[in-house]
């Protein structure tokens, strides 16, 4: 019962404040994340009345395969603007500015950390400088498609955006992979080339390989059937099974084995729309399915934000300086990439901006960094700072981003009420 009733709770106030978001014209992605502190440990939780919101972060874990579940869901999604005709138009240039924007965010937040470092050695270490470059360089994807979905959003801008955030991630696991072990050499004194080249490079390939076989395999199964609600259904049952098989972990000789489960799942949807002849009509239909799961996974995202970060003058002090360097790597990084390739007036202005919202790929870097111990404990609070702040405003200034690059039509936006209205009048 404390389940459902949590679940319920978590739907109910984040649809609630969609509502006084559409008001303030601010993105639903930004109310659902609302929603979650509001019900979360720090606030509705804190009466600890089990159900009546979440009660601590443990109670929040609880619900974590939601989060995993709406995440392969939605590269499933992504995965769907990797058409082969799609790419032919915008491929080159995405491929290129999704590299450039993740490697220059990383070096300006390297460079102002380890210089904020030197100012302060006590309260920022080299090592954590150095592995918070890298978590820079993660966009987050699931506020991006949402705030695309919801506003319909349709250009050139968009074109280029969602493949670019696909990559992102690519890039930054490798990234962080480098840095990581660039910084436990630091502080162990030993360096570990396995750890910093080998295992990154076998995480990406063996996840697009796994992607790629599971995609196949869900085509092929795909049509034995020619309801749309059972293909909708074998649709869920691929995805559920790719994001399990996703979280297999091993060691061979020595290797540690791994793969990222927003890679194989974007796999899994980039093989599916190119080789399935009927896969855009079923995508269509699985976004339409996944809406409550989504709503849910940002209320989650949103409770499991710490806010006693803002406790600690050092970490706040160290997250403005990382928010500052970030989204002036991700903007110039953007600006220059996308000039060199000869983008359009639009996506050179605009692209850096759709790019600074961040979530669920940095907060898992976060995770892995607090293996490093003390450095990594001060990585994880200065993330979640960075995270709390972007996840609020990056899903505006995205709207706001693609509203001037024309991609957002506001006049043309109606609702499903007048919609079906509309309906009824032509059919008198």
């Amino acid at each position: 019962m404390q389940i459902l009733l949590s679940l319920s709770v978590a739907l109910f106030a984040g649809l609630m404040l969609s509502r006084l978001a559409k008001l303030a014209k601010l993105p639903a992605v930004t109310a659902y994340l609302i929603a979650g502190i509001l019900v979360g440990p720090f606030c509705l939780g804190a009466l600890n009345i089990p159900g009546l919101g979440f009660i601590s972060a443990a109670d929040v874990d609880k619900y974590s395969i939601i989060s995993d579940v709406a995440l392969g869901f939605i590269a499933f999604s992504i995965g769907n603007e990797f058409r082969l005709s799609q790419l032919k138009k915008t491929g080159k240039q995405a491929t290129v500015i999704g590299i450039f924007q993740a490697v220059i965010t990383t070096i300006v937040v390297d460079a102002a950390l380890i210089a904020l470092h030197f100012a302060m050695p006590d309260k920022l270490s080299l090592p954590a400088a150095i592995v918070l470059g890298a978590i820079a360089s993660a966009t987050a994807p699931a506020a991006t498609l949402m705030v695309v979905r919801q506003y319909k959003a349709k250009g050139e801008l968009t074109d280029i955006l969602l493949p670019i955030v696909a990559l992102d991630d690519a890039v930054g696991l490798m990234l962080f992979a480098a840095s990581f072990g660039v910084a436990k050499a630091l502080i162990s004194g030993h360096v570990d080339v396995i750890s910093i080249v080998v295992e990154p490079i076998l995480e990406i390939v063996l996840s697009l390989l796994l992607g790629a076989v599971m995609g196949l395999l869900f085509t092929v199964f795909e049509k034995f059937f020619h309801s749309n609600s059972k293909r909708l259904s074998m649709s869920v049952t691929f995805v559920f099974l790719t994001v399990a098989l996703s979280m297999l972990k091993f060691e061979i000789g020595g290797i540690n084995i791994s793969f990222s489960s927003l890679l194989v799942c974007m796999m899994l949807g980039t093989v599916f729309c190119n080789v399935c002849d009927f896969s855009e009509e079923l995508m269509e239909r699985v976004d339409r399915w996944t809406a409550p799961l989504f709503i849910l996974f940002f209320v989650i995202s949103g409770a499991e934000l710490d806010l006693s970060v803002f406790a600690d003058f050092a970490i706040v002090l160290v997250g403005v300086v990382y928010i500052i360097a970030r989204s002036a790597g991700k903007y110039s990084g953007a600006f220059i990439s996308s000039k060199a390739v000869k983008c359009s007036p639009n996506i050179v202005k605009y692209l850096g901006v759709t790019l600074l919202p961040q979530a669920g790929v940095a907060l898992g870097m976060a995770i892995k960094a607090e293996q490093l111990g003390t450095e990594g404990a001060i990585v994880a609070n200065i993330t979640l700072f960075a995270v709390l702040v972007y996840e609020i405003i990056g899903p505006t200034l995205t709207k706001i981003a693609l509203t001037k690059a024309g991609d957002i039509n506001p006049e043309g936006a109606v609702s499903a009420r007048e919609t079906a209205r509309q309906k009824m009048l032509n059919k008198k």
